[in-house]
């Protein structure tokens, strides 16, 4: 039995990991060119703040009769967003989350041209439009700039301590 036995153990060539040494040697042999796998470029300050795409996204709101464009926020405008759901009550910063959606919204929709659409002028009323359309959009907008369900409990001040004193809620 010994024998026989003796080949069952070993892994067949195709669940193999492939041996880059032995396919770059028969490469060589066969005259095919060869080269070794890419290195990450190492960016310079130039390349990093020439950067400066920003995704954007087409989100169909039948609530609003159509769709609007989405793009990500820069981070400048990220520090602003986050700034705007906090105001100070005393001596202490505390979260004011009112029209968080509306405020996001304003930011991260833009024209066909790249403009933004909205003013911060413009969030009172887009606070007043349906809570579904602006959730769709919001959502986009929140997923394109980076922003998690983490990072909003803790805007929204929800990161386990409850509501806070100060809080306006019934």
């Amino acid at each position: 039995m010994g024998e026989a036995d003796s080949g069952q153990d070993e892994v067949p060539a195709a669940y193999k990991k492939p041996d880059y040494a032995q396919i770059a040697q028969l490469e060589s042999d066969l005259g095919l060119p060869h080269s070794p796998p890419a290195r990450p470029v190492i960016l310079t300050r130039d390349l990093i703040l020439k950067a400066s795409h920003l995704r954007t996204e087409e989100v169909y709101v039948p609530e609003w009769g159509g769709s609007v464009l989405v793009r990500e926020l820069n981070g400048r405008q990220r520090d602003e967003w986050e700034a705007s759901l906090a105001v100070m009550r005393g001596k202490a910063m505390v979260p004011d989350v009112a029209n968080m959606r509306a405020k996001l919204v304003a930011r991260s929709v833009v024209g066909d041209d790249g403009e933004p659409v909205f003013t911060q002028q413009d969030v009172a009323a887009l606070g007043e439009l349906s809570a579904a359309a602006l959730d769709r959009v919001f959502e986009a907008a929140a997923r394109l700039s980076g922003l998690n369900e983490k990072d909003l409990e803790e805007m929204a001040g929800n990161s386990g301590t409850g509501q806070d004193a100060g809080s306006s809620s019934v």
